[in-house]
């Protein structure tokens, strides 16, 4: 009798679950080497043709963005997916949401879905705002009258009352999110599904959408799976975490265990990383890169207190561009933006240039501990609108090191005390 109470209490179970990708062409092999990769796959034996050292996420000429995920997630469960930046989460996402299929395995759903993957998804930049909710009412398998009987709370929630009419295209990235997590939240379904999408509104809307999926899960039994690299939204909102590596799961279980299992995966970068290695470098319209990075006069991201570094960026453009502008935003471990790291010098780029740039970045206001890096290229317009060209999200993590000369009696933690180190104060007078 328990196990069919627990059987009904399943909102999702994923079945050895596996998505493979093709890298590059389908193929450069030589019939002979086709028919001969084929023949021993037929057989159950080795590729002949497969790389020395190659390793198990790479199959041949594909790519294994999830490799053997098994799941169950129960109604009412506000599930934390955690990982670093390629280990699969957007990709299990989307599976779940029947963007895309997988290649193995099994995935069942009980109720239906509703996902905010990216900023605008699922609307109809043509359509209104109002359009809009009708439209995703409707692909959910919503009729008119049950769309009606949420629409007044949607358009309240959203906060673009006064925009609600006017056709999307028009709205800003902010105003698409505050509308599509509107949708998500008070459409009939039973299962919630968010990538990191809330970023881009400001921190009292954050706030507004947190609760609204707490009550959601708390008071309808409404499943919610949320992803985030900033840990103190998913300690606010998940009872449970699964942590993602190299597309399989490496925990599941305790929010507080998974956060230092996530932030543990964090080690020092080599001096030298190429961006143009990773999977999500290029975006189908690039107009400008960042292909690598190069750390000087140090071999590891790793130096002593009041450091100032110096790095190269080389910097491919694909059309003509002007006033290129480059910045870091510095976090802590759980993704917290702590600072930015900030270039005033905007610089102009003929289609098919390529610049190296070098620039210093002056550490000494910060206290030891380990800090990550999320590199950005960006414009300002006349009218001091910011456009982000290229943002690769956290990619170099480095350390500054504890200098035990100078160290105050009190060992400062960072968690208590934070991560910037201020100037001391001064003593002026001293009236006895």
């Amino acid at each position: 009798m328990a196990e069919n109470t627990e059987q009904n209490n399943i909102a999702i179970r994923i079945t050895d679950l596996k998505k493979k990708y093709q890298l590059g062409v389908i193929s450069y092999r030589t019939l002979q080497k086709e028919l001969q990769s084929w023949w021993a796959k037929i057989r159950g034996k080795e590729d002949p043709n497969s790389k020395i050292g190659q390793t198990t996420r790479l199959e041949g000429e594909s790519f294994l963005a999830l490799n053997g995920i098994n799941i169950t997630i129960y109604n009412g469960e506000t599930i934390g997916l955690i990982g670093r930046n390629g280990a699969g989460k957007s990709t299990l996402l989307k599976l779940i949401s029947r963007i895309t299929a997988p290649s193995e395995g099994q995935i069942e759903l009980f109720g239906r879905v509703t996902s905010l993957l990216e900023v605008g998804t699922g609307f109809h930049e043509e359509l209104t705002g109002r359009e809009n909710v009708y439209l995703n009412g409707a692909i959910l398998g919503m009729n008119k009258s049950e769309i009606d009987s949420q629409l007044n709370n949607i358009i309240e929630f959203s906060e673009v009352k006064d925009f609600i009419d006017t056709p999307v295209k028009r709205y800003s990235s902010g105003m698409k999110v505050k509308l599509a997590f509107a949708v998500a939240a008070h459409l009939d379904s039973e299962i919630m599904i968010m990538d990191e999408v809330l970023a881009v509104g400001d921190i009292a809307f954050q706030k507004k959408c947190l609760d609204k999926m707490k009550e959601t899960a708390q008071k309808t039994g409404k499943t919610v799976i949320y992803v985030s690299h900033n840990m103190n939204t998913i300690r606010q909102l998940c009872n449970r975490c699964i942590v993602l590596e190299e597309g399989k799961v490496i925990f599941e279980g305790d929010t507080e265990e998974a956060i230092n299992i996530y932030t543990g995966q964090y080690s020092n970068s080599p001096a030298f990383v190429n961006f143009s290695e990773l999977s999500r470098w290029k975006t189908k319209n690039s107009k400008i890169l960042m292909e690598s990075i190069k750390l000087l006069d140090y071999e590891e991201w790793r130096f002593p207190s009041n450091s100032k570094i110096k790095f190269e960026l080389k910097i491919n453009a694909n059309n003509d561009m002007n006033g290129v502008c480059f910045c870091f935003y510095l976090t802590n471990l759980e993704g917290q933006v702590i600072s930015i790291f900030q270039d005033n010098t905007p610089s102009n780029y003929k289609k098919g240039e390529s610049k190296t740039i070098t620039f210093e970045a002056d550490l000494t206001s910060l206290r030891y501990g380990q800090y990550c890096l999320a590199p950005e290229l960006y414009s300002i317009s006349e009218y001091g609108t910011r456009f982000s060209h290229h943002k690769l999200g956290i990619i170099i993590t480095f350390e500054i090191l504890k200098d035990n000369e100078n160290n105050n009696i009190i060992d400062l933690d960072t968690n208590k005390f934070g991560y910037v180190k201020l100037p001391k104060l001064v003593t002026l007078k001293t009236i006895a």
